[in-house]
């Protein structure tokens, strides 16, 4: 759900990109407090990579023609929080859209707002913590799951409908766009919610701690410990980027394939400067085509997943580098 720059008009870009920043710019204040638990900056950074290898393995919605992948929101905010998950698939993005040119510069505020806010900090909140909060069980992670990632698809998909609206598109008629992403991002959330669910019940049966301490904002324990778990997901992410993905659906995805039912091609050619700097971002991109069926897929998902791990590892580490010395400087 990715959206090019050609969607969007400055003014939409410029608005989603403010709102987008204060979320993030809260997600980092929140992160500042005294209450942030240390122990899950390396979680940041392995999930992140997991969730970077992960978008990168698109699967076939049968009878559609259309593929999907994962967003992620859900499962980083049921294993880190809401504002560490938000600044972690941001940094997710941020990488997807600079070196991969997955997203526009235009769109990254819409992209953050739409697969991260609406999941991360609406989803997360209205239905995957009140489920779980009445008790932790297989069934119960199964139905938040699939419950929530339904609803963050369904309102980020609505958002990227009303966003090219504002914009202006005439190409993608409200009505007839929106009765194309939201039936084809209703099937691609049931298939994230199964999958979501069954990492998290894998998690609730190595690592339980992790689940609740998120549930009841919370610290973990002292002596808890993540080694086997960051070395589990991060040997995921290396064979989903390496090995998996090699084998990810060449169908579009629901946004591409909404898009071609109504226009006949998968991206719009508009012939103005933010079409133009879409396709200049897809000629500099390093590796290329990170998403699709081609010899730098590999390449790109060990790469991009080591960018995305030293992104979100590293905006961990310096919030709590800030935060220190912002303590020691109240002490004296």
């Amino acid at each position: 759900m990715h959206m090019a720059d050609a969607l969007l008009s400055p003014a939409v870009g410029g608005v989603m990109a403010a709102v987008s920043a204060a979320a993030v710019g809260l997600s980092v204040k929140k992160l500042g407090g005294r209450d942030f638990d240390e122990k899950k900056i390396p979680m940041m950074g392995v999930m992140g990579a997991f969730v970077f290898a992960g978008q990168m393995i698109n699967f076939t919605i049968p009878g559609t023609g259309s593929s999907g992948h994962i967003g992620g929101g859900i499962l980083l905010a049921a294993v880190l929080g809401p504002f560490p998950a938000l600044l972690t698939l941001s940094a997710v993005l941020i990488i997807q859209c600079l070196f991969f040119a997955d997203g526009g510069l235009l769109a990254l505020g819409c992209n953050i707002f739409n697969m991260g806010v609406c999941s991360c900090l609406i989803a997360w909140p209205l239905l995957f913590r009140p489920i779980l909060r009445r008790g932790v069980s297989r069934r119960r992670i199964t139905a938040a799951s699939v419950l929530s990632v339904v609803l963050g698809l369904q309102l980020g998909a609505f958002c990227v409908v009303l966003e090219t609206l504002a914009s202006g598109v005439t190409e993608l008629p409200f009505g007839a766009f929106a009765a194309l992403m939201q039936p084809i991002h209703l099937a691609i959330g049931l298939v994230e919610g199964l999958v979501t669910a069954a990492v998290l019940c894998f998690l609730q049966d190595t690592r339980p701690e992790l689940l609740s301490a998120s549930l009841d904002a919370r610290r973990l324990d002292a002596g808890v410990s993540l080694k086997k778990v960051l070395i589990a997901f991060a040997v995921l992410a290396v064979v989903l980027g390496c090995g998996v993905s090699r084998y990810a659906s060449t169908h579009p995805d629901g946004l591409e394939w909404s898009i071609q039912t109504l226009t006949g091609s998968t991206e719009l050619k508009r012939g103005d400067a933010a079409q133009e700097k879409a396709d200049s971002s897809e000629d500099t991109a390093a590796p290329p085509d990170h998403t699709g069926e081609s010899d730098g897929t590999p390449a790109a998902g060990l790469i991009g997943s080591a960018l995305t791990l030293a992104a979100a590892g590293g905006a961990g580490w310096a919030i709590r580098a800030v935060r220190k010395k912002k303590h020691s400087g109240d002490k004296n």
